[in-house]
């Protein structure tokens, strides 16, 4: 059974850590504008210690271990956002305690790209929802008709739901510069597109939803903090919808990656796979596109693809754990998730 973190109010507190990257001198007034911005709304923001930029990492392991369990533990804290994903977030998971977090009531985790490291074996291992969603550096960004805020996910209670829509639109190139404009708030979305359903026709389907960016959690098939069989199994009644997004990796490595998953029995109980929209590159014999359709063409389980949960604006945040319904009918290309 999924455990919901306490719906996000007015006057709760969101904690800022980073678990994996931090952010460098130049890119600090973008960060404080954030933590602005959720002020602006209400919103108590406790800043942490780890956050430097110097390095890979925010900080030694055992210290960003740490700082992330304190703000976990503390019952005033009632979501963590880090500012954003990074490149090693894994060396931490073998650090974190997962026997005391177990009895902790869960707070809200929100984030993508490596924070899909941390977001995964939180619903997997220890049952609590996570949001894949905007990274605190995003968070500014006005959300385009269709979609919703990651603060409207994490205000919802047990029992309530939400519908979002493609918007049709997406950023094809390139990412605001933080430096020059460090309080943007509006996308550009140049790209017209929207989700496609491999094979034609049309689809309604059901499930637990989990996944993430295909880089990074697909390192952890086969360990007890990427057990999504064993998720799946312990959700049978319901079913998967899995998602997964590629980052930067090339055609190949994402087709390898993909291909290991399904060896590994991640889309064993899915009812449907969502892929993400990617500017990462293809190859003359194999684009992004080719490589899912190689890995996963021969399951009997629909593929969406283009969906808005990857690196490439906008995004479409999603409730690790929560019962999603996906439909992809005519024009009709929409998500509602259920928090049950």
């Amino acid at each position: 059974m999924t455990r919901y973190p306490a719906p996000l109010r007015p006057g709760d507190t969101i904690a800022v850590t980073a678990p994996s990257s931090g952010v460098g001198a130049a890119l600090r007034p973008r960060l404080d504008h954030n933590v602005a911005w959720l002020r602006a709304r209400g919103y108590e923001v406790r800043v942490g210690d780890c956050l430097a930029g110097d390095r890979y990492v925010s900080a030694p392991r055992a210290q960003r271990a740490a700082e992330l369990t304190a703000m976990l533990a503390d019952p005033t804290v009632r979501a963590v956002v880090p500012p954003w994903g990074g490149e090693l977030l894994v060396d931490l998971l073998d650090q974190l305690d997962w026997t005391a977090l177990a009895d902790l009531e869960p707070t809200w985790v929100v984030g993508f790209s490596d924070l899909s490291t941390l977001l995964l074996p939180l619903t997997t291992r220890l049952g609590w929802a996570s949001i894949h969603g905007s990274n605190l550096m995003d968070t500014a960004y006005r959300t385009p008709e269709g979609l919703a805020h990651w603060t409207t996910l994490a205000a919802l209670g047990e029992g309530e739901d939400v519908v979002q829509r493609s918007p049709g639109r997406y950023r094809d190139e390139g990412w605001d510069d933080y430096r020059a404009d460090p309080a943007v708030e509006e996308m550009t979305l140049p790209g017209t597109g929207s989700w496609t359903l491999v094979g034609g026709g049309g689809l309604d389907v059901t499930g637990r939803l989990v996944g993430g960016c295909v880089e990074t959690v697909s390192h952890l098939a086969g360990t007890p903090f990427g057990d999504v069989p064993g998720y799946g199994e312990l959700h049978a009644g319901d079913g998967l919808v899995v998602y997964l997004e590629a980052a930067e990796a090339d055609a190949y490595a994402v087709g390898r990656a993909l291909h290991g998953l399904r060896l590994a029995g991640w889309f064993e109980q899915a009812t449907a796979v969502l892929v993400g929209r990617t500017r990462a590159p293809g190859h003359a014999d194999l684009s992004q596109h080719d490589a899912v359709r190689d890995a996963l063409g021969s399951l009997d389980v629909p593929i969406v693809l283009d969906v808005e949960v990857g690196h490439c604006q906008p995004f479409l945040p999603l409730v690790n754990g929560a019962l999603a319904r996906v439909v992809v009918d005519g024009d009709r290309r929409e998500v509602t998730q259920q928090l049950l």
